[in-house]
């Protein structure tokens, strides 16, 4: 009994020991700060840098766009209605994540006027103003839109 617990025991740490084999083009190289900068400028972001004092990194910031989804002027569609635009709704957003022209979107918990946001990451608040006046429940008045430039470090994570 205690040999064949031993053989197990040694064929799992065998297995927990085994290197993972890891994908190279799986691996994607980092682009340096100053690369970024001159590729964000090329398709039009506006940007600035500065130093973190306390980690001396270059932190650099873009401008996004936060879209408002508010409470819209035509609320009075049917009950089967609004579960269609709804479905179009999430489709557009989706498309929109997808394209890489919005980085977050999520409905507000409470039942107050503005009903969710879209942060957009694009050049322009025209093109901005653009993709989310295309959302089917903007287009139904069910929605409207309340857009904000807004600046965020780059590639900084929620948490």
């Amino acid at each position: 009994m205690k040999k064949t617990t031993l053989v197990v025991l040694m064929i799992l740490m065998g297995f927990s020991c085994k290197k993972e084999q890891v994908n190279p083009q799986e691996v994607t190289q980092q682009q340096s700060v100053k690369e970024l900068k001159a590729e964000l400028l090329e398709k039009g972001f506006q940007i600035f840098d500065y130093v973190d004092e306390k980690t001396q990194d270059t932190i650099l910031m873009q401008q996004y766009y936060m879209a408002f989804l508010k409470t819209g002027p035509n609320r009075s569609q049917t009950e089967e209605e609004t579960e269609k635009l709804q479905a179009a709704h999430l489709a557009h957003l989706g498309k929109m994540y997808d394209l890489g022209y919005a980085d977050i979107s999520g409905p507000f918990a409470d039942d107050g006027d503005i009903r969710g946001i879209t942060i957009y990451n694009v050049p322009s608040l025209k093109m901005a103003d653009s993709l989310a006046n295309a959302d089917p429940m903007v287009i139904s008045g069910r929605l409207s839109i309340e857009i904000h430039p807004w600046w965020a470090a780059k590639g900084f994570m929620l948490r």
